[in-house]
């Protein structure tokens, strides 16, 4: 598959998937139709499918226009306040979305929210705003045990699965693990990395799980009570 980040809104991405670089695209989290519509213009391609990961406005409020405009199968949440959802998925489900030849396992990856779902295909995660590099979402709908649950997902995959989250939040992450984790090296390493980067205007992002089983300290909390120290401290930090 051919990845391709599609800046949006104030520090979104909006992931497109194509099975090779001039195809069709599969759009994941579309949280603003513009700047989809104008990319698949530039690259003078169609649209084939929309994933959705969960019902937040920044990644759902593109979606009925996008609707509008191609009619395609929408693959989400099962949950019914996502106007425009055609296949609702859950845990363990497989799909293999239109436009694609790689069939993708749902993970119900609860704790931002209550209905996040996460995709997860051999060499490739999109998470939404369950993980992020160095750092989660926050917990606005869940309990603790269940993000926790969700991350323990995510720690069982490959090494080399490459993680496609939904914000480009790797700098400010990063400045909290380094206060969690003031000894790590690795940390203090990736975050040169990600300055040098973001100084060249380029993405942080995908970073994959081996990483992020170095740098990240919720994907490296061993209990949940201690997942949830970190979130409380995240969250005023």
């Amino acid at each position: 598959m051919h990845v391709t980040a599609i800046p949006a809104l104030d520090d979104n991405y909006i992931w497109a998937i194509q099975p090779q670089a001039d195809g069709d695209a599969v759009i994941v989290d579309p949280g603003d139709a513009q700047p989809v519509r104008d990319w698949l213009k530039q690259q003078g391609i169609g649209l084939t499918a929309i994933l959705i990961t969960h019902h937040h406005w920044d990644h759902t409020d593109g979606l009925l226009p996008l609707l509008e405009d191609y009619h395609v199968p929408v693959y989400g949440p099962a949950n019914p306040d996502i106007k425009g959802i055609t296949e609702p998925l859950g845990h363990n489900n497989k799909v293999t979305p239109d436009g694609l030849n790689a069939a993708f396992r749902v993970l119900a990856t609860p704790g931002h929210t209550l209905d996040h779902i996460s995709f997860y295909s051999p060499g490739y995660l999109f998470c939404g705003d369950t993980l992020f590099s160095a750092g989660c979402g926050r917990m606005f709908e869940g309990k603790a045990q269940q993000f926790f649950n969700s991350l323990q997902l995510f720690s069982e995959l490959p090494g080399d699965t490459r993680v496609y989250c939904a914000h480009e939040y790797t700098s400010a992450n990063l400045r909290f693990a380094r206060a969690a984790e003031p000894g790590n090296q690795k940390i203090i390493d990736y975050q040169q990395q990600v300055l040098n980067w973001r100084a060249e205007g380029k993405i942080s992002l995908p970073s994959t799980i081996d990483l992020e089983l170095q740098v990240n300290p919720f994907l490296r909390a061993e209990t949940a009570d201690k997942f949830a120290e970190l979130r409380e401290w995240k969250d005023r930090f």
